[in-house]
């Protein structure tokens, strides 16, 4: 902050510089001086006028006694070259001494010595303006180029060289990517000793491509090389190519394979190469793309006629479909790493590596969070052990306990709680029973995820908010398992009729799911008997567009009614299903409902016991009577001027595999 503010001052001081000089230069009026003859200095010298006579080589500066304004009055002149002044004015009869007003004849007689200078420093500040304009243009120009860059400079590589001296990550910081962690272990093996392969008559690889949604982890094991390798590693970004300037780009790869070249054997990471390894020719128009052309130089200098160097590129993307095909073939990147969301043995070692150095409670269970995070990447495990441990120093707690894991998930999936919000009596007990309706299907259904957590608790944007914990991790879904997981989404829809005869705005997110999961089934996973295995429609790839922008129909208008008809009945069996289980589990349902307009939150083991009840017991039994009482301190209140940024809930977590949430109770929209 201070050298910027040095650098900014200096500039405006130039400017200011510049500006009273050019003023002094092009608007001062000139020398006021009255030039004469000096024929005519000398008169005035006989006459008694002249004080001093000031001479500086050819050039004569004479004083007179009478002023101007209290300033004495003065001329100037010159004489011919190689004139002895003090002989000519004694050969006119001029005293050089002694000079006073009114006497005659008489002069004081000063030479200046310049030394030469004269005329030189003269030029000097004629010139000096129009330097100081060009110094500062320069140094503007600099500045719009970048603090750090030179004139002429623009294909140059702006990669990063990291030389393995430094170590900040290795392969034990990573956790959850086995299989991508040993290709990457061979990449380093193949650096550190290529005699092993080269007696085998193996090839070190070209380039490995890491592929995977965001937050899985790319650019980590990208630094876990860099600190396992014990090689130079160049870094830059994908954007870092492109500049406004044609052929920039081509030129900066030039330069990035030559230094790596140099430093030989060693590995290049390219982070988002997706912003210059788009497919050539897909844009609009027929005019020349500066990302083909820089494209084009990586496609060569991958693999071009120079095949003798030991450099190994790694880049990562999240966007392996929209790459160009040549960019993809073996002998460019020869392995595609895919990194995907973690299992539940992945997100248990991730989070193990995460909870390192920090202070945990005993009660922490890292299976059972792993269990209750199905779908999270990477990042999001790291963002809910952060989470958590603000929570724990907010309640100014020593250790981060389960609770605060629990409360950190369910922010990360719907948001922050919303205590403060202002609901009615009648707006509470509707959300109760939409979440209990929710709740008490899930419950009773064979192959749907068990509940675990039910509250009406304003989260986010939910008026109220259930979490159910999968008893083991899937990665396919039946047409059964998506029937109950139907039946369970319309649970909070057929409660609200169940209990007041229409329904609410709350479910409407509900059926948004529903809808979304019912037309899935007959058009793309071929789960509707009247229609048969098929898949109907197809999406249109434009890559420079969005890529699905459009849908086209493969089908005509008859089977567009069926598909309709199709998806509705899907739909009301799921429905019909719902208010059948719901009038069956009514005191269930309402004794669900009482309870949690008492305690407002249920989950784990109590949530499983009050279900699993008789509804005519009393609640709590006398073993959670004092599980029940209200703790020391309250543990989540926030001051009520506070502002509370509230994200807006991720969607696709509430129906889709493992954990899923409805995150719009009753109420809630």
């Amino acid at each position: 902050m201070y050298s910027r503010w040095m650098r900014n001052g200096f500039i405006w001081l130039l400017v200011v510089v510049a500006a009273i000089a050019i003023g002094f230069a092009f608007f001062s009026g000139g020398d006021s001086k009255q030039e004469v003859p000096f024929g005519q200095v000398v008169q005035d010298i006989q006459g008694g006028l002249v004080e001093t006579l000031e001479v500086d080589g050819r050039d004569i500066n004479a004083i007179y006694f009478q002023h101007i304004n209290g300033q004495p009055l003065e001329k100037k002149s010159k004489v011919a070259e190689n004139t002895d002044i003090a002989t000519f004015l004694r050969d006119s009869g001029i005293s050089l001494s002694g000079a006073s007003p009114g006497r005659l004849n008489a002069v004081n007689l000063e030479f200046k010595d310049s030394g030469g200078l004269g005329p030189w420093l003269g030029l000097l500040l004629n010139l000096f303006p129009f330097l100081l304009f060009g110094a500062f243009l320069l140094l503007i120009m600099r500045q719009a180029q970048g603090s750090n860059s030179q004139a002429m400079s623009f294909g140059k590589s702006r990669a990063r060289l990291f030389t393995g001296a430094k170590v900040t990550v290795t392969f034990m910081d990573v956790a959850g990517a086995d299989e991508a962690k040993e290709e990457l272990v061979e990449v380093v093996e193949f650096l550190k000793y290529p005699e092993k392969f080269a007696a085998l008559g193996a090839r070190i690889p070209k380039g490995v491509l890491l592929v995977g949604p965001p937050g899985t982890g790319k650019t980590l094991l990208s630094r876990a090389v860099a600190g396992e390798a014990g090689v130079p590693f160049f870094s830059i970004s994908g954007s870092e190519f492109v500049e406004m300037f044609v052929g920039v780009g081509a030129s900066r790869v030039r330069d990035l394979f030559e230094q790596a070249k140099k430093n030989a054997p060693c590995i290049v990471f390219v982070d988002e190469i997706d912003a210059v390894g788009r497919q050539r020719g897909a844009g609009l128009g027929g005019s020349h793309d500066e990302r083909e052309q820089t494209l084009n130089q990586i496609l060569v200098e991958m693999d071009g006629f120079d095949t003798g160097t030991n450099v190994i590129v790694v880049a990562a993307t999240n966007r392996p479909d929209i790459l160009d095909p040549a960019l993809l073939r073996p002998g460019r990147f020869d392995r595609k790493v895919v990194l995907d969301s973690p299992d539940v043995k992945g997100r248990e070692a991730i989070l193990g590596v995460h909870l390192k150095g920090k202070p945990i409670s005993d009660d922490v269970e890292p299976a059972t969070l792993a269990k209750s995070t199905p779908g999270f990447s990477g990042a999001d495990l790291a963002n809910l052990v952060n989470e958590a441990a603000i929570l724990a120093a907010r309640r100014n707690r020593k250790t981060i306990a389960m609770e605060e894991f629990e409360e950190a998930v369910d922010r990360v999936i719907a948001g922050p709680e919303r205590k403060s919000r202002v609901m009615s009596q009648h707006e509470k007990q509707l959300t109760a029973y939409h979440e209990g309706g929710h709740t008490v299907i899930a419950h009773f259904l064979d192959k749907h995820d068990p509940p675990h957590k039910v509250t009406i608790v304003s989260r986010g944007m939910a008026g109220g908010y259930t979490r159910f914990l999968p008893d083991e991790e899937t990665h396919y879904r039946t047409r059964d398992m998506f029937k109950d997981q139907l039946c369970t989404a319309l649970g909070g829809h057929a409660a609200e009729e169940l209990i007041y005869g229409e329904a609410s705005t709350g479910p409407s997110n509900d059926l948004e799911q529903v809808t979304r999961i019912a037309r899935s089934m007959v058009t793309r996973w071929g789960m509707s008997e009247r229609l048969g295995p098929r898949t109907f429609g197809r999406s249109d790839d434009l890559v420079f567009l969005g890529r699905e922008i459009s849908e086209t129909r493969n089908y005509s208008e008859k089977i567009a009614e069926e598909i309709d008809d199709e998806v509705r009945r899907i739909i009301e069996e799921a429905q019909a299903r719902a208010r059948d289980i719901l009038r069956d589990k009514r005191d269930v349902l309402e004794k669900l409902a009482t309870v949690l307009l008492d305690v407002e939150t249920l989950e784990g083991e109590e949530l499983t016991r009050l279900l699993e009840s008789d509804p005519n017991d009393p609640w709590p039994p006398p073993d959670l009577e004092k599980k029940d009482e209200p703790p020391a301190e309250s543990l989540d209140e926030e001051p009520a001027d506070t502002p509370t940024f509230q994200p807006t809930p991720k969607p696709g977590l509430a129906w889709e595999g493992g954990a899923q949430a409805t995150t719009d109770g009753g109420g809630g929209k």
